[in-house]
């Protein structure tokens, strides 16, 4: 193609800087060609602009909906550098057109004034409709579509524009990987756009997953962005890993405790394993505390120790001392290197007892903990060489309650494609303390499951069985074997270290069983009232429900019974 004068197509709905952009670009001698309220505001700012009306031959019509939607524009935007196309271009007095600066209406924002404000009101109809048809772009779409497919220079996002200036001024190093990464990002944006819109006209039926918009690996912070890259995944081998973002059509609607939302303030950044953890700690504690809130009115200190995912340790008190306290003696051996989550402060007391007691005159190791806050002593002492203990904070954890479930929809990778399901949100009504704990940490741990709790404190864990006999002795061994071990490590550290009754075998009597569903047979409710238990809380539905009343009813032992098709609290499959 012979030497020429450079064309930018401009139009924007965000004006901010775009002058600026405009001008940087005419005094590299390019010429610059808008429309409507764009070709205003250069015109006003003293940028020389030729209106696209003058291009094509045409007014805008249909109030401005049909402006940029020619030939004139599209032909110089998708036109090949070859002869034929070329001849057709002259032969048409089409302009090649060599970059495109185009935003869309804020869609989002358009659904988000529409969002529901009573139970029956549609946003799909009326007003709400209407005014997302207006704010649906097709102009600013195709065009950035055309920009991408021709391999001109499509710059879709404001942060996209020095970027660009600075790789004119030097030449246009790497011309085919910088036109290509553009035009990807420009289809991704163009992707999510139109996912938006379908989901809302379509009511909800279908979705799509995408970030808040797209961004490069390599562009994005430990500290937030719209996705993270991370070390590796699950596993070393298992690279490239990152985090995603996903996007909420109301800005309102931002979710406090969403990963990207706890700040690190201390230790090295987050691997998968740690985001992993994170946010099973996080469905753990709101259900706490969104049992004791509907239950008791109010949330009590928590903390929570985790390995894997699933709770080691819990505690809940009147104070953050009461509740670390019970935490850590729920397992003293398996808390070592474990995850922490506390839904109060830490200050220089909280992180002394986190990390030496029933420590003796060592340290205990503790890969993350996560609370409301640090105070910079706290931060001191719970650091550790190479941060390798990652601190988090994020103050919607502080006594987080029922309003802070997760009620966004799960979604599950599997062969070929992925599932669907609402989220995680059932709540029992449950008059003991002890069952909702016991509740609570048992749905959110790997099925099948039963759960032991005694005294607002975590004695055993039996997580993820293929049957309830085996769940039930496995919560009885993980209690047994954290009470062994705690009195063994009492034995070697100074008087007083551990809790004056520390016992070889634990003390089960009067404890609440909380089974994830049914007991198939009265077997696992034999072994688990064997030892002592007082009250078992499971759903309904087997066929040996009435043997399972009679013998709880024999041996005096309470039986809390919910419909399995509401209550059954299954997880992680």
């Amino acid at each position: 193609m012979e030497q020429r004068q450079k064309i930018a197509l401009i139009s924007v709905y965000d004006k901010t800087g775009i002058a600026d952009f405009a001008q940087s670009l005419a005094n590299l001698g390019w010429k610059i060609i808008s429309s409507g309220g764009t070709a205003k505001h250069l015109s006003d700012a003293g940028v020389s602009v030729t209106d696209v009306a003058d291009i094509t031959g045409f007014p805008a019509i249909l109030g401005h909906r049909v402006v940029t939607l020619h030939p004139k524009i599209h032909g110089g935007l998708l036109a090949l550098d070859t002869p034929e196309h070329l001849a057709e271009l002259e032969k048409y007095d089409i302009p090649w057109i060599d970059l495109v600066c185009v935003d869309l209406y804020p869609l989002e924002e358009e659904i988000a004034k529409y969002a529901p404000s009573a139970p029956g009101t549609s946003p799909y109809v009326g007003g709400g409709r209407k005014g997302v048809l207006e704010k649906t772009d097709m102009g600013g779409v195709a065009l950035i579509r055309s920009s991408a497919k021709g391999r001109r220079i499509t710059i879709c996002e404001p942060s996209d524009r020095a970027a660009v200036l600075k790789w004119l001024k030097n030449g246009e190093p790497n011309r085919e990987e910088f036109l290509n990464d553009l035009a990807a990002k420009a289809e991704i944006l163009i992707a999510r756009y139109c996912s938006v819109s379908g989901e809302y006209h379509g009511k909800g039926e279908y979705k799509g997953i995408f970030g808040k918009k797209p961004a490069r690996l390599d562009d994005v912070s430990r500290s937030g962005g719209n996705l993270e890259s991370l070390l590796y995944g699950e596993n070393a081998y298992q690279k490239p890993a990152s985090l995603y973002k996903l996007a909420r059509q109301d800005p309102a609607s931002e979710d406090k405790l969403a990963i990207h939302n706890w700040a690190l303030v201390a230790g090295s950044p987050l691997s998968y394993n740690n985001i992993c953890d994170l946010d099973r700690m996080m469905q753990t504690m709101t259900h706490i505390g969104a049992g004791f809130e509907k239950n008791f009115g109010e949330v009590s200190s928590v903390a929570i120790g985790a390995k894997h995912g699933n709770a080691c340790g819990a505690g809940t008190g009147e104070s953050g001392l009461d509740a670390i306290g019970k935490m850590l003696l729920g397992d003293l051996r398996a808390i070592f290197g474990g995850s922490v989550m506390l839904n109060f402060n830490v200050d220089e007391k909280i992180a002394e007892e986190l990390i030496h007691k029933y420590a003796g005159t060592n340290r205990r190791l503790l890969d993350v903990v996560a609370a409301p806050s640090f105070s910079e002593e706290a931060k001191q002492i719970l650091s550790r060489k190479g941060g390798k203990c990652r601190l988090l904070a994020n103050r919607g954890i502080l006594k987080a309650g029922l309003s802070a479930l997760d009620n966004a929809r799960r979604f599950r990778y599997v062969r070929g494609g992925f599932m669907e399901q609402p989220n995680y949100t059932f709540v029992p009504a449950i008059e003991s303390k002890d069952a909702v704990l016991a509740w609570a940490i048992g749905s959110t741990s790997n099925s099948n499951t039963i759960t032991l709790v005694k005294g607002g404190r975590l004695y055993g864990n039996g997580v993820g069985q293929q049957d309830r006999v085996g769940a039930a002795k496995l919560a009885i061994f993980r209690a047994d074997e954290a009470a062994a071990f705690a009195n063994d490590l009492g034995a070697k550290l100074p008087f007083g270290s551990l809790a004056p009754k520390s016992e070889t075998i634990a003390d089960l009597k009067e404890a609440v069983a909380y089974s994830d569903s049914f007991f198939p047979f009265p077997d696992a409710p034999e072994v688990l009232i064997g030892r002592g238990i007082k009250t078992i809380f499971s759903t309904s539905g087997s066929v040996n429900d009435e043997k399972i009343i009679e013998l709880c009813r024999t041996k005096g032992v309470n039986l809390i019974m919910l419909p399995d098709s509401e209550a059954r609290g299954f997880y992680q499959h």
